[in-house]
C-alpha cells in the first residue's frame, strides 16, 4: 500500500468531509467551514485544493464517478454477449453502491442536483462510454428495445439509486435474493 503524503491525507479528509456532510445534511447546508472543521484543517486549506465550493462538489463529485465505474467494468470485457455483459456491470455497480454506501449514496444526489456543473455531468456521463456501446450494440442486435440512452438507464440502472436510499435510512434491508430480483426486473425492462 503506497503511502500518502500530508498533503494527500489533507484531501481525503476533505473529500470525505464533503461526502458525509453532502449525505446528512444535504448541498446546501455543507458550507466550506463547516467541511474544513470535520476534515480537521484550516477553512484556509480547502482553497489549496479547490477553488470554492462549486470546484470542490464537482471535484468530488467527478473522483467518485470515476471510481464507481471504474469499479463496474473492471471484469466486463466487450467480447461477453448483450446480456452477460449487462449483468457483469450491473452487479458491479450494485456491488460497488452496496461496500461504500456513502459515495453510492453521494452518487445519487449528485444525479438529483443543480449543484454539478454540465461539464462535470458530461465528464460523469464519458465513464459509462462501455455501457452505452454495449447497449447500442444491444439495439443494434434487436436484443435490447431501441430507447434513448436516457431511458435505458432511467429503467435498469437508476433503480439501484431508490433500493439504496432506502437500504441507507434503514426502510429495507437489500439481501442476495432482493439483488437477483432487481438485476432480473432491470434486465426486462430493457430487452426485447
Amino acid at each position: 500500500m503506497p503511502v500518502l503524503k500530508k498533503s494527500e491525507i489533507k484531501r481525503a479528509a476533505l473529500v470525505e468531509a464533503t461526502i458525509s456532510l453532502v449525505n446528512n445534511q444535504g448541498f446546501h447546508a455543507a458550507p466550506m467551514a463547516k467541511i474544513a472543521k470535520m476534515a480537521c484543517v484550516s477553512p484556509a486549506t480547502i482553497y489549496l485544493y479547490f477553488e470554492n465550493k462549486q470546484d470542490l462538489i464537482n471535484q468530488v463529485y467527478k473522483e467518485v464517478k470515476s471510481e464507481y465505474m471504474q469499479f463496474a467494468f473492471a471484469t466486463y470485457k466487450t467480447e461477453l454477449s448483450v446480456e452477460s455483459g449487462f449483468e457483469v456491470v450491473w452487479r458491479r455497480m450494485a456491488t460497488y453502491k452496496l461496500n461504500d454506501i456513502e459515495k453510492g449514496f453521494f452518487l445519487s444526489q449528485c444525479e438529483n442536483t443543480p449543484m454539478i456543473d454540465e461539464a462535470s455531468r458530461q465528464e460523469g456521463v464519458l465513464n459509462l462510454k462501455p455501457l452505452l456501446d454495449l447497449w447500442d450494440r444491444g439495439i443494434e442486435a434487436d436484443i435490447i428495445k431501441p430507447f434513448s440512452h436516457h431511458l435505458l438507464y432511467a429503467y435498469s440502472i437508476y433503480p439501484l439509486a431508490f433500493l439504496l436510499n432506502a437500504h441507507k435510512r434503514g426502510d429495507f434491508k437489500i439481501k442476495k435474493q432482493h439483488l437477483n430480483d432487481a438485476y432480473q426486473a432491470a434486465w426486462a425492462s430493457i430487452k426485447k
